[in-house]
């Protein structure tokens, strides 16, 4: 029996295992997903990230990303983020703009490096998606309020205050009719300022946590093939999308979830989105095949 070398890394607690394709190569990615992800029997995580130098010019390496439940997902803004700090870090490229090949089109990684460290890393997601009709399908059952967003995969965003239901009502709707490919649910709610008065946040730079104007959300996530997570990149950018296009709030924001706080901007040069954060390293090891 072989083993394969692994990296274990997060960002905002959205963790993943990491192989180099490109020198361990996975004959069953999907089946090895489900049996890595598992927190009692395997490493533990929110699934497994492939990555491998592209077959494409336009890009520098790419990935691929398999849920813990082995369904393949379109991208993973965390997982941009930990692949560009893996690829510097671990001198496989010294590039600190990188162009990264996923299923949902080549995504733009600005690393930004101290001392030959990456601190954080910026990631252009492209430009938001609102209205997706292979997304939706007629049925008769009741779907909560909502705004969906397409960051290259699928979410529906849902303002609340009562976000803690994400256990019980994100199955549901993951699932739900209205999405034949099943879907992202956020649950997301604007943090207060300091004097409480939440008519005053829009536009206005008050919440200590942040120096951007517009305002803060608080937003916990069930992730489409892995459940609850500690944070979702793309489900940070869609949460900044839905609050801006809702009225809530202009095009930059701070998104606080469970793992940590990602910062959005829905920029209106180029209609893109671009998502900053923080990735971290874990722990590296070896599993049997």
């Amino acid at each position: 029996m072989s083993k394969i070398a692994f990296t274990k890394m997060h960002g905002c607690g959205n963790d993943y295992i990491y192989v180099d394709v490109s020198r361990h190569p996975i004959a069953d990615p999907a089946a090895a997903a489900i049996r890595w992800s598992n927190r009692n029997k395997g490493i533990g995580s929110d699934g497994l990230v492939l990555i491998d130098r592209s077959t494409e010019p336009s890009a520098d390496f790419s990935m691929r990303i398999f849920n813990a439940d082995g369904s393949e997902a379109m991208m993973c803004g965390n997982a941009s983020r930990c692949i560009g700090k893996y690829l510097y870090e671990r001198h496989l490229t010294n590039k600190t703009t990188i162009r990264l090949l996923t299923l949902s089109g080549v995504k733009v990684l600005q690393l930004h490096v101290e001392d030959g460290v990456v601190k954080s890393v910026t990631v252009d997601m492209g430009e938001p998606v609102l209205e997706n009709p292979e997304q939706f399908a007629p049925c008769g059952e009741t779907l909560p309020e909502g705004c969906f967003v397409s960051m290259g995969n699928p979410h529906y965003v849902i303002f609340t205050d009562d976000i803690d239901q994400v256990g019980e009502t994100g199955p549901k709707l993951e699932i739900h009719p209205a999405f034949p490919q099943r879907c992202n649910i956020e649950f997301a709610t604007p943090l207060s300022s300091p004097e409480g008065n939440m008519s005053a946040l829009k536009g206005k730079e008050t919440s200590p946590r942040r120096g951007w104007e517009g305002i803060a959300f608080r937003t916990r996530v069930w992730e489409r093939g892995s459940g609850i997570t500690q944070a979702c990149g793309t489900g940070a950018c869609a949460t900044a999308v839905a609050a801006a296009v809702t009225g809530r709030n202009g095009r930059k924001a701070d998104i606080e979830m469970d793992g940590g706080t990602l910062s959005i901007e829905w920029s209106k040069d180029d209609n893109h989105v671009y998502m900053t954060g923080p990735a971290t390293f874990v722990f590296d090891g070896e599993i049997e095949i």
